[in-house]
């Protein structure tokens, strides 16, 4: 009983099997080694009880993986059982050698049990030799008995050609649980072949294994009938990982099958064992994912020789050859960038503003897989995708709700569009000098409040960042859904800039744009929904906007257009040249109403010598997540995960520093699920998908807010002074205590590692420092810790918009019209500067002046306008911008003050409205 207790504790350790996975692997070739190494009897079987102790634990976990193998995985028991420790050893540091290199996935050899029990796993004798083979794994889903399996491994080994691109080998499961359990464990999957016979339930009891099942967003396998477990299969997988393919075997009628939603189900076969034309669908399916039709355009182009006779002499590399002076260019970057460097208009290749080939077709094949229904590439950031899609759907004098502490590009695209603005406020998080999302009766009360005056005709979108530079993620589903249940053809633009890669994490996946819309749609078409809203238009007959404001809506599936835009900057998370980006689409209107003008917004916005480089990486990168990014992501979150743990354990590390946890990021009132933190001593790893599921915000775990207030250095001063000039560790985002690490797809275990050493460096340092400090000096520590962590000015609302930019003041409505204020602000003679040193600008306001801003004022961090132009500057961002300790404000000049107008020209506007209109539009 002590033993598993003990072994219980150590597994709650892992936060997840494929960590469990590595370690055990690990261990396994350290008690080998010592097993060879024991000389005393004792030792010796104390030595062998732990390599059982290690094989027993593997071995339920090797059912889902094809390397090792079966084979290879029992022959391990039997060296143990006849003595042949020498051999052992030699095979179980093969086995790790190959799993850590990932050689396995190079050299096929390696599956075999003669290439594993000797010489060693670096030996290029094969017949594969130099040949890079693409490997992955398929699962089989059946009740195989052993000698079939072999059979059929033996059957697909023979069926390969040396012309094949990829190579696989094959994984049996028996059950539908475990077939679930696999795709979600086993990153090397990349199809699935289902087949008549499996039952439902594993016989696995390993809990660990088990955790991936709470992935599921239904627990309904209970009511699944057996002939429908290969179906209903079918569309978990394609809810799960959605890039799969999947192959199904049935013995159902034709009529029975045909018509049957199958998810991402390639070809269904009918009783047939037709293992050449199976082994075929296989090899094309990954092969579809695998192209890169804009890339592999461009390298063909790089491989002609052509005479160049247009702009850009850097193409072909000819003035770097040429010259005397700039070799060193070409030595450094190499010849294919100059060889692939040309224009659209000099032919060869595809335009990026009007794409009929390679990048009509990358961009088709970037829709499929970010689950859009249209996507479109950009080569100037998010910025620019922001301002198109602004563009194309607002109208001058339409109502947008905003995001008040969204990314700048969205406030100027304001600007361009001649929008009346409608700022929302997100819940202040002043312990850190940040915002969180603007919470759910936020958005619902402006609409109301729109709606009761009169205006909803007017409101054309709702503009949210998800998720927030800080972590904090919206339930995307639930905005929408309730939005639309008071305007039901509102357009949605989702910031999706740091979220590019949650499509391909289960968890994530759900809260993200195109994946909610898809789910919308559906949902709104089903004669199920139309029931429930009749008993919900029954029960809210009459109800008033405080009943509306408390309950959740459902929209008029007769009257709902599910409009979505997300912008993504695909170079921030996933593998693209810096301002690769895309705008993913997936409105029922955009052919009617948007097409058109999407169009001219793109012509508008995009460059017409795009960057052939970065699209390129945006096709490249495409490629590269939907036959790796669940592996990728599923690597990210571990580490982030295993950052959190560490920080916030360690003695020395966790005196001055701490993970900020989900319970000091998002208030109790939007954690329905209870979360606090994703890991604390007493409880060990915390299941998110409870919170991901009903939770109305969530934080996104590869994210990591580390508050630095304990050591007596602000965000800023952490970051450049101490993790840049000292120790080379570059961020980009601090509060005035607090500085975020942000891991991605290409973070590791040993950058983390390297982190954690900086930190108790850091740390130990601080405490040498505290040692030999005299009482002033620790006082004076003690008066910067308590600045940082208790003075902390109180996060400003947004205040309100001038009644002289206000069209319809006086009616209880907030829209203000930010185009006019920005443009009359070119007027210098209707500018004036009002210090805020000292007393005066209090004075002004105590006389009864309203001071009005003419431009944005944007300090960073945190990075958020606290001022926009029209807007009134209120006491409370005076206070906040006094309490400023950062060296750099956007549209402040602190030897002048703030610019405002002068109280004669917002005189004539409020004489005379309509002078407004005379304003550039």
């Amino acid at each position: 009983m002590k033993a598993d207790s003990k072994n219980k504790k150590s597994l709650g350790e892992y936060y997840s099997a494929l960590q469990l996975r590595t370690d055990r692997w690990s261990a396994l070739k350290i008690a080998c080694e010592q097993l060879t190494q024991s000389h005393s009897e004792r030792r010796r079987n104390e030595a062998e009880r732990k390599v059982g102790e290690l094989i027993d634990a593997l071995r339920p976990i090797e059912l889902y993986w094809a390397f090792p193998g079966h084979d290879t995985f029992g022959r391990l028991g039997e060296l143990v059982i006849q003595g042949r420790f020498d051999v052992l050893a030699i095979t179980v540091r093969n086995i790790c050698h190959s799993l850590l290199s990932n050689s396995y996935r190079r050299n096929p050899h390696h599956h075999d049990v003669e290439e594993l029990t000797e010489g060693s796993p670096d030996d290029e004798s094969t017949e594969n030799a130099g040949k890079e083979l693409l490997y992955f794994e398929v699962l089989f889903v059946d009740k195989f008995s052993p000698m079939q399996e072999e059979n059929l491994r033996r059957t697909l080994r023979s069926l390969r050609r040396i012309e094949d691109p990829f190579v696989y080998e094959p994984v049996f499961v028996p059950s539908l649980t475990d077939a679930l359990i696999g795709v979600m464990f086993n990153h090397n999957v990349q199809a699935v072949v289902i087949r008549n016979d499996l039952r439902r339930d594993s016989e696995q009891t390993l809990e660990l294994l088990h955790r991936y099942l709470s992935r599921l967003e239904e627990a309904v396998l209970e009511e699944v009938e057996p002939k429908e477990y290969g179906p209903e299969l079918c569309r978990m997988i394609a809810k799960l990982r959605p890039e799969l393919d999947v192959y199904l075997f049935t013995d159902q009628s034709v009529e029975e099958i045909a018509g049957a939603k199958l998810g991402n189900c390639r070809r269904v076969f009918y009783n047939q064992e037709d293992h050449l034309d199976l082994h075929l669908n296989i090899l094309r399916g990954v092969a579809e994912r695998f192209e890169a039709p804009f890339f592999n355009a461009l390298t063909q182009y790089a491989r002609i020789p052509t005479g160049v006779f247009h702009a850009m002499p850097i193409s072909r590399g000819k003035s770097i050859t040429a010259s005397h002076w700039i070799k060193d260019m070409g030595d450094f970057y190499g010849m294919n960038i100059f060889l692939a460097e040309t224009s659209a208009t000099s032919g060869g290749l595809d335009s990026l503003l009007e794409p009929h080939g390679p990048i009509k077709k990358a961009q088709e094949m970037a829709a499929r897989a970010f689950g859009s229904k249209q996507t479109f590439f950009a080569t100037n950031g998010t910025s620019t995708c922001n301002k198109i899609v602004v563009q194309a759907i607002v109208r001058p004098g339409d109502i947008v709700l905003v995001d008040r502490d969204c990314h700048k590009s969205h406030h100027y695209g304001m600007v361009l569009a001649g929008a009346q603005v409608v700022y929302l406020d997100s819940y202040p998080l002043n312990d850190f000098s940040m915002y969180g999302a603007v919470p759910m009766k936020e958005i619902k009360h402006r609409l109301l409040e729109l709606k009761a005056a009169g205006k909803l005709d007017r409101v054309r979108m709702l503009l949210l960042t998800n998720c927030t530079f800080d972590g904090v993620v919206y339930n995307v589903e639930r905005v929408m859904e309730e939005c639309l249940a008071i305007k039901p053809d509102l357009v949605f633009l989702w910031d999706e800039a740091w979220f590019a890669f949650a499509r391909f994490g289960p968890a994530y996946r759900r809260r993200t744009a195109m994946y909610c819309a898809g789910q919308l749609r559906e949902r709104y078409r089903s004669p199920e929904y139309r029931a429930d809203y009749a008993k919900y238009q029954e029960k809210m007959a009459n109800a008033d906007d405080e009943t509306l404001l408390k309950s959740r809506l459902m929209p008029d599936p007769d009257k709902v257009r599910v409009r979505a835009y997300a912008c993504q900057s695909t170079h921030k998370t996933l593998t693209a040249l810096r301002q690769g980006s895309m705008i993913h689409v997936h409105d029922q209107d955009f052919k009617d109403e948007v097409e058109q003008a999407f169009h001219e917004a793109y012509m508008t916005h995009t460059s017409t010598s795009p960057n052939y480089q970065i699209i390129a990486s945006l096709d490249i990168g495409r490629r590269q997540v939907e036959l790796e990014g669940f592996e990728f992501i599923q690597r990210q979150v571990e580490q982030a995960m295993s950052l959190r743990k560490v920080i916030n354990t360690h003695p020395l590390i966790s005196k001055y520093f701490h993970v900020v946890t989900v319970a000091e990021m998002i208030p109790a009132e939007y954690r329905k699920s209870g979360i606090k933190s994703y890991w604390d001593p007493e409880h060990g790893w915390t299941d998110i998908m409870a919170a991901w599921s009903e939770d109305e915000f969530v934080l996104d775990a590869t994210r990591i807010t580390l508050s630095v207030a304990g050591s007596g250095w602000d965000g800023d001063t952490f970051k450049n002074e101490i993790l840049m000039n000292k120790h080379g560790i570059q961020i980009n985002k601090t509060s005035r205590n607090t500085v975020l690490f942000m891991t991605n797809i290409g973070t590791t275990r040993s950058s983390v590692a390297y982190l954690i050493e900086v930190l108790v460096k850091i740390a130990r340092d601080l405490d040498d420092r505290l040692d030999d400090a005299s009482n002033v000096e620790r006082k004076i520590f003690e008066r910067q810790v308590k600045a940082l962590r208790e003075d902390l000015p109180p996060l400003p609302d947004f205040s309100c918009f001038h009644d002289s930019f206000r069209l319809s003041s006086g009616n209880g409505t907030p829209e203000g019209d930010i185009r006019s204020a920005f443009f009359l602000a070119y007027d210098e003679s209707k500018c004036e500067y009002v210090p805020i040193a000292g007393k005066a600008i209090e004075r002004e306001i105590a006389a009864g002046r309203q001071l009005v801003s003419t431009t944005f004022v944007i300090p960073y961090p945190p990075g958020f306008p606290i001022l926009v132009p029209g807007q009134v500057i209120s006491q409370e961002i005076i206070t906040f911008m006094r309490a400023l300790d950062v060296k750099e404000i956007h549209g402040y000049r602190p030897e002048l003050g703030l610019r405002v107008f002068t109280e004669q020209a917002l005189a004539v506007l409020e004489a005379s409205p309509s002078s407004i209109q005379e304003l550039p539009t």
